[in-house]
């Protein structure tokens, strides 16, 4: 385990090899599961205020789902999550040639929204936990991701090396530049 700042980085960060695989896995992070998405407390209002701008990419079971319950639920420790259709999948996911698709990001790469998609889904396959006055940045290892663990390790890319961006979304570039020279060590 490595601090820096306020952080609590798990070795995993250096050790585990990962880049995500689509057309292996199929986006499945999206669509399997037992809760949605973590969602931070200001990102509801977010999704809230961008809401007409994203549903044109999500699917009708998705809209119905968020015009009944709204842009988010509530996990079974009561944190805030994105809500679920049937009980699976993220009621923000699309597909396409048979691959999830985060329609909150579609909205974002189109220019039509200034909010890429929550942090939670960005860092994947990364949470993050509060423990006291730290936050802890740990590997969520999941059968889903196999085949991301296979492609990481033939390109020899360590999981903060393919998280550089959402890792600097959160913590900031110059928080990031102690990471890597940390696990470059």
């Amino acid at each position: 385990m490595l601090q820096i700042d306020k952080v609590l980085v798990s070795d995993d960060l250096k050790n585990v090899m990962f880049s995500c695989d689509l057309k292996a896995c199929h986006g499945d992070c999206c669509v399997e599961g037992d809760a949605g998405a973590p969602l931070e407390e200001e990102e509801i209002s977010i999704l809230e205020d961008y809401i007409e701008f994203i549903k044109p990419y999500m699917t009708k079971e998705g809209i119905d789902v968020i015009e009944k319950s709204g842009v988010f639920d509530y996990d079974a420790d009561g944190e805030y999550v994105t809500p679920l259709v049937n009980n699976r999948e993220c009621a923000f996911v699309y597909f396409e040639d048979s691959i999830s698709f985060c329609a909150i990001e579609k909205a974002w790469l189109k220019g039509e929204v200034k909010f890429q998609k929550p942090i939670s889904c960005h860092l994947y396959p990364v949470r993050l936990s509060k423990v006291g006055e730290f936050t802890a940045v740990n590997y969520h290892k999941w059968s889903v991701c196999a085949p991301a663990l296979i492609k990481g390790k033939k390109e020899g890319v360590p999981l903060y090396r393919y998280l550089k961006d959402p890792l600097v979304r959160k913590f900031g570039e110059a928080w990031y530049e102690k990471l890597a020279g940390e696990m470059g060590k």
